[in-house]
């Protein structure tokens, strides 16, 4: 009997395999016989474990990262959930060129926003994912990014109490 994550596993291959348009058979087709029609329907059945190293090369072969193909939170890290907030003096006197599209971005919201207080800016969850994807790392990534650039603020009253 495949297990409850095996299952989970087995559905979003399926679904991807779906998405794709391609039935089973036409897996084995487009695969040039690579993937077989029945080891693939026994792995979206949850019939059949799957390695890693086998996964890689399926997303690698639906052309899909290999975390589309996990379960919903499975090998997911932890993402901020909330909201950040930017020291945007130190945001805008970084001389990093790899802040610009973070500075950009910024600005942009200020503008947006009508925000022009000048010294911090809250950045929503959405925001961080749509910045994340610019720099190519997961939002957990990039706040360790800009936590090392030193543009974070842990806690913005102080800014205001000092």
């Amino acid at each position: 009997m495949p297990s409850e994550y095996a299952k989970s596993l087995g559905a979003r291959l399926r679904s991807i395999r779906q998405q794709q348009g391609l039935s089973l058979q036409g897996v084995e087709e487009k695969s040039a016989g690579r993937w077989k029609a029945v080891v693939v329907g026994s792995y979206e059945r949850g019939d059949r474990a799957v390695t890693v190293s086998r996964l890689a090369e399926l997303a690698d072969f639906y052309r899909v990262p290999v975390a589309e193909l996990l379960p919903e939170g499975a090998g997911t890290p932890f993402e901020p959930a909330g909201k950040i907030v930017l020291d945007l003096e130190k945001l805008y006197d970084q001389t990093h060129e790899e802040l610009a599209y973070v500075a950009k971005y910024a600005r942009a919201i200020q503008q947006q926003r009508g925000d022009y207080n000048g010294r911090v800016l809250s950045i929503r969850a959405d925001d961080l994912r749509a910045l994340a994807i610019v720099y190519d790392q997961s939002p957990s990534g990039l706040v360790e990014r800009l936590t090392e650039h030193g543009v974070l603020v842990s806690d913005p009253r102080a800014l205001f109490n000092s």
